[in-house]
């Protein structure tokens, strides 16, 4: 696997180790994105969040 592989394996496993901090993380991303567009796309950003939070088991809400 390449560098970039790895280092998403990586972020994964943190994630998973620390939930709480990757959901915080995940929400001031999307958070960031949803104000430098207008919010015009926050329904794609709802949706790739709660896919994201799945992806380590973080939960599938959306918290904001």
């Amino acid at each position: 696997m390449g560098k970039l592989g790895d280092m998403a394996n990586k972020a994964k496993e943190m994630a998973k180790s620390h939930p709480d901090q990757a959901d915080k993380g995940v929400t001031g991303a999307e958070r960031m994105v949803d104000e430098g567009t207008g919010n015009k796309y926050d329904a794609q950003t709802d949706k790739a969040a709660d896919a994201v939070r799945r992806s380590y088991e973080g939960g599938g809400t959306t918290e904001r």
